[in-house]
Protein backbone atom coordinates (compact mmCIF):
# COMPACT_ATOMS: atom_id res chain seq x y z
CA UNK A 1 0.00 0.00 0.00
CA UNK A 2 1.29 3.27 -1.08
CA UNK A 3 2.14 5.74 1.27
CA UNK A 4 -0.55 9.20 1.24
CA UNK A 5 1.11 12.14 0.54
CA UNK A 6 1.03 15.13 3.19
CA UNK A 7 0.57 18.89 2.55
CA UNK A 8 1.47 21.01 5.48
CA UNK A 9 -0.29 24.22 5.86
CA UNK A 10 2.58 26.12 7.86
CA UNK A 11 4.05 29.67 8.60
CA UNK A 12 1.84 29.82 11.45
CA UNK A 13 4.55 30.49 12.70
CA UNK A 14 7.39 29.11 10.70
CA UNK A 15 9.53 27.86 13.59
CA UNK A 16 7.08 26.02 15.14
CA UNK A 17 6.37 24.28 11.32
CA UNK A 18 10.36 23.52 11.19
CA UNK A 19 9.11 21.10 14.68
CA UNK A 20 6.31 19.40 13.49
CA UNK A 21 8.84 18.57 10.43
CA UNK A 22 11.33 17.51 12.53
CA UNK A 23 9.08 15.50 15.03
CA UNK A 24 7.52 13.60 11.25
CA UNK A 25 10.89 12.54 10.39
CA UNK A 26 11.97 11.78 13.69
CA UNK A 27 8.51 9.52 14.05
CA UNK A 28 8.70 7.82 10.73
CA UNK A 29 10.54 4.08 10.53
CA UNK A 30 13.03 5.01 7.82
CA UNK A 31 16.85 3.77 7.03
CA UNK A 32 17.12 5.45 4.12
CA UNK A 33 15.40 8.65 2.58
CA UNK A 34 12.96 6.99 0.45
CA UNK A 35 11.71 5.34 3.03
CA UNK A 36 10.73 9.01 4.61
CA UNK A 37 6.65 10.36 3.55
CA UNK A 38 6.30 13.01 1.07
CA UNK A 39 5.63 16.04 2.15
CA UNK A 40 4.70 19.51 0.87
CA UNK A 41 5.05 22.40 2.94
CA UNK A 42 3.32 25.58 2.20
CA UNK A 43 4.72 28.13 4.53
CA UNK A 44 2.94 31.07 4.14
CA UNK A 45 4.10 33.54 6.99
CA UNK A 46 2.22 36.45 5.61
CA UNK A 47 -1.00 34.94 6.52
CA UNK A 48 -3.19 37.38 8.65
CA UNK A 49 -2.86 37.30 12.63
CA UNK A 50 -5.59 34.25 13.61
CA UNK A 51 -5.97 36.03 17.40
CA UNK A 52 -6.84 39.54 16.00
CA UNK A 53 -9.25 37.74 13.55
CA UNK A 54 -11.09 36.38 16.34
CA UNK A 55 -10.81 39.19 18.45
CA UNK A 56 -12.06 40.88 16.10
CA UNK A 57 -8.98 43.34 15.61
CA UNK A 58 -7.98 42.87 12.38
CA UNK A 59 -8.64 40.58 8.85
CA UNK A 60 -9.81 37.11 8.27
CA UNK A 61 -7.15 34.36 7.53
CA UNK A 62 -9.69 32.46 5.94
CA UNK A 63 -8.96 33.22 2.29
CA UNK A 64 -4.96 32.42 2.83
CA UNK A 65 -5.55 29.42 4.60
CA UNK A 66 -8.27 28.03 1.74
CA UNK A 67 -5.75 29.53 -1.10
CA UNK A 68 -2.50 27.36 0.98
CA UNK A 69 -5.08 23.89 1.23
CA UNK A 70 -5.92 24.70 -2.75
CA UNK A 71 -2.33 24.69 -3.92
CA UNK A 72 -1.31 21.91 -1.84
CA UNK A 73 -4.02 19.68 -3.32
CA UNK A 74 -3.45 20.87 -6.99
CA UNK A 75 0.58 19.98 -6.06
CA UNK A 76 -0.61 16.30 -4.93
CA UNK A 77 -1.21 16.22 -1.23
CA UNK A 78 -3.53 13.35 -0.71
CA UNK A 79 -4.26 14.43 3.04
CA UNK A 80 -3.98 17.64 4.57
CA UNK A 81 -2.81 19.02 8.34
CA UNK A 82 -2.04 22.29 9.56
CA UNK A 83 0.71 23.33 12.27
CA UNK A 84 -1.18 25.46 14.25
CA UNK A 85 -4.02 25.16 16.91
CA UNK A 86 -5.72 28.17 16.59
CA UNK A 87 -6.28 28.50 12.56
CA UNK A 88 -8.55 25.33 13.08
CA UNK A 89 -10.79 27.83 13.91
CA UNK A 90 -11.33 28.00 9.87
CA UNK A 91 -11.14 24.10 9.29
CA UNK A 92 -14.43 24.15 8.21
CA UNK A 93 -13.55 26.53 5.33
CA UNK A 94 -10.35 24.67 4.30
CA UNK A 95 -12.20 21.32 3.99
CA UNK A 96 -15.19 22.88 2.57
CA UNK A 97 -12.86 23.91 -0.35
CA UNK A 98 -10.96 20.71 -0.79
CA UNK A 99 -11.42 17.45 -1.97
CA UNK A 100 -9.21 15.53 0.61
CA UNK A 101 -9.05 14.00 3.95
CA UNK A 102 -7.94 16.59 6.79
CA UNK A 103 -5.63 15.68 10.06
CA UNK A 104 -7.17 17.82 12.90
CA UNK A 105 -5.03 19.14 15.47
CA UNK A 106 -7.77 20.13 18.27
CA UNK A 107 -9.41 16.31 17.60
CA UNK A 108 -5.92 14.37 17.63
CA UNK A 109 -4.58 16.38 20.48
CA UNK A 110 -7.87 15.94 22.35
CA UNK A 111 -7.72 12.11 21.92
CA UNK A 112 -4.78 12.06 23.82
CA UNK A 113 -5.76 13.92 26.42
CA UNK A 114 -8.66 11.63 26.78
CA UNK A 115 -6.24 8.48 26.48
CA UNK A 116 -3.54 9.61 29.05
CA UNK A 117 -6.07 11.49 31.40
CA UNK A 118 -8.27 9.95 34.24
CA UNK A 119 -11.69 9.91 32.98
CA UNK A 120 -13.45 13.23 34.07
CA UNK A 121 -10.32 14.79 35.09
CA UNK A 122 -9.18 18.78 34.90
CA UNK A 123 -7.00 19.46 32.06
CA UNK A 124 -5.18 22.46 31.61
CA UNK A 125 -4.96 24.04 28.78
CA UNK A 126 -1.88 26.06 27.25
CA UNK A 127 -3.73 27.86 24.49
CA UNK A 128 -3.17 30.97 22.07
CA UNK A 129 -5.84 34.06 22.74
CA UNK A 130 -7.93 32.79 19.59
CA UNK A 131 -7.53 29.46 20.32
CA UNK A 132 -9.62 29.41 23.45
CA UNK A 133 -11.77 32.59 22.20
CA UNK A 134 -13.25 30.12 19.33
CA UNK A 135 -13.54 27.03 22.53
CA UNK A 136 -11.20 24.87 20.13
CA UNK A 137 -10.65 22.70 23.01
CA UNK A 138 -12.99 23.56 25.03
CA UNK A 139 -15.40 21.59 23.12
CA UNK A 140 -13.61 18.99 22.19
CA UNK A 141 -12.26 18.17 25.70
CA UNK A 142 -15.49 18.53 26.78
CA UNK A 143 -17.09 16.02 24.73
CA UNK A 144 -14.65 13.45 26.30
CA UNK A 145 -15.91 13.94 29.88
CA UNK A 146 -12.80 16.06 30.45
CA UNK A 147 -13.13 19.06 32.12
CA UNK A 148 -10.88 22.07 30.52
CA UNK A 149 -8.92 24.74 33.44
CA UNK A 150 -7.59 27.87 31.92
CA UNK A 151 -5.31 30.36 33.09
CA UNK A 152 -6.76 33.46 34.88
CA UNK A 153 -6.88 36.73 32.55
CA UNK A 154 -3.77 38.13 33.94
CA UNK A 155 -1.65 34.67 33.59
CA UNK A 156 -3.08 34.32 30.30
CA UNK A 157 -1.54 37.91 28.89
CA UNK A 158 1.52 36.74 30.06
CA UNK A 159 1.27 33.91 28.36
CA UNK A 160 0.70 35.64 25.23
CA UNK A 161 3.57 37.77 25.69
CA UNK A 162 5.82 34.83 25.85
CA UNK A 163 4.19 33.32 22.65
CA UNK A 164 4.97 35.99 20.93
CA UNK A 165 8.46 36.51 22.07
CA UNK A 166 8.99 32.65 21.07
CA UNK A 167 7.77 33.74 17.56
CA UNK A 168 10.57 36.64 17.74
CA UNK A 169 12.79 34.24 18.22
CA UNK A 170 13.75 34.49 21.66
CA UNK A 171 13.95 30.99 23.46
CA UNK A 172 15.90 31.01 26.08
CA UNK A 173 16.60 30.08 29.62
CA UNK A 174 13.69 32.87 30.66
CA UNK A 175 11.45 31.73 28.51
CA UNK A 176 11.97 27.46 29.17
CA UNK A 177 11.52 29.05 32.84
CA UNK A 178 8.40 31.34 31.81
CA UNK A 179 7.18 28.03 30.16
CA UNK A 180 7.29 25.93 33.10
CA UNK A 181 5.90 28.05 35.74
CA UNK A 182 2.68 28.61 33.59
CA UNK A 183 2.92 24.59 33.72
CA UNK A 184 2.53 24.64 37.25
CA UNK A 185 0.11 27.68 37.62
CA UNK A 186 -2.17 25.43 35.74
CA UNK A 187 -1.47 22.40 38.05
CA UNK A 188 -2.05 24.57 41.17
CA UNK A 189 -5.04 24.89 39.65
CA UNK A 190 -5.82 21.39 39.95
CA UNK A 191 -4.95 20.51 36.64
CA UNK A 192 -4.06 16.23 36.34
CA UNK A 193 -2.70 17.29 32.32
CA UNK A 194 -1.45 19.40 30.49
CA UNK A 195 -2.34 20.25 26.82
CA UNK A 196 0.12 22.31 24.79
CA UNK A 197 -2.36 23.44 22.82
CA UNK A 198 0.22 25.83 21.11
CA UNK A 199 2.87 24.90 18.44
CA UNK A 200 4.70 27.18 19.78
CA UNK A 201 5.06 25.72 23.70
CA UNK A 202 6.99 22.72 22.32
CA UNK A 203 9.88 25.24 21.68
CA UNK A 204 10.81 25.85 25.09
CA UNK A 205 8.68 23.00 27.18
CA UNK A 206 10.25 19.76 26.43
CA UNK A 207 9.04 16.50 27.04
CA UNK A 208 8.73 15.47 30.34
CA UNK A 209 9.17 18.95 32.18
CA UNK A 210 5.39 19.04 33.34
CA UNK A 211 4.89 17.22 37.01
CA UNK A 212 1.47 15.07 35.26
CA UNK A 213 0.96 13.63 31.75
CA UNK A 214 1.95 16.73 29.28
CA UNK A 215 0.39 16.61 25.49
CA UNK A 216 1.95 18.32 22.99
CA UNK A 217 -0.34 19.20 20.00
CA UNK A 218 2.54 19.17 17.74
CA UNK A 219 3.49 15.66 18.71
CA UNK A 220 -0.04 14.50 18.63
CA UNK A 221 -0.03 15.86 15.32
CA UNK A 222 2.80 14.46 13.94
CA UNK A 223 1.95 11.31 15.30
CA UNK A 224 -1.39 10.91 13.23
CA UNK A 225 0.38 12.01 10.25
CA UNK A 226 2.95 9.33 10.19
CA UNK A 227 0.18 6.66 10.93
CA UNK A 228 -2.37 8.30 8.47
CA UNK A 229 0.25 8.25 5.91
CA UNK A 230 2.02 5.47 6.59
CA UNK A 231 -1.08 3.26 6.54
CA UNK A 232 -2.04 4.28 2.80
CA UNK A 233 -4.59 6.38 4.94
CA UNK A 234 -6.51 3.27 6.27
CA UNK A 235 -8.04 5.06 9.11
CA UNK A 236 -8.67 1.82 10.99
CA UNK A 237 -6.44 0.69 13.79
CA UNK A 238 -4.78 3.97 14.00
CA UNK A 239 -5.13 6.76 16.79
CA UNK A 240 -5.48 8.88 13.91
CA UNK A 241 -8.99 7.74 13.09
CA UNK A 242 -10.88 9.83 14.96
CA UNK A 243 -8.93 13.41 14.02
CA UNK A 244 -9.14 12.25 10.14
CA UNK A 245 -12.14 15.00 8.42
CA UNK A 246 -13.00 13.17 4.95
CA UNK A 247 -14.67 15.72 2.70
CA UNK A 248 -17.75 13.52 3.00
CA UNK A 249 -17.52 13.90 7.04
CA UNK A 250 -17.29 17.98 6.23
CA UNK A 251 -20.03 19.98 8.52
CA UNK A 252 -20.30 23.44 7.11
CA UNK A 253 18.49 39.31 26.34
CA UNK A 254 16.04 41.22 28.21
CA UNK A 255 14.13 40.84 31.53
CA UNK A 256 10.56 39.55 31.27
CA UNK A 257 7.90 39.15 33.53
CA UNK A 258 6.27 36.08 33.24
CA UNK A 259 3.84 36.09 36.08
CA UNK A 260 0.33 37.57 36.46
CA UNK A 261 0.30 41.74 37.01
Amino acid sequence: MADKIVGVIGGLGPEASLHFYARVLALTPASRDQDHLHLIIDSNPKTANRNDALAGRGPSPAPQLVASARRLEQAGAQVLVMACNTAHAWEAEIRAATAVPFISIIETTAGEAARLAPAGAPVGLLAAEGCLRAGLFQRALAARGLRPVLLPDGDQDAFMALVYRIKAGVVGREERACMAAFVRRLVDLGAAAIVAGCTEVPLVLPAGAAPCPLIDSSEALAQATVAYALSGGDRSGTRAASAVASPADSSPATHHDCQAP
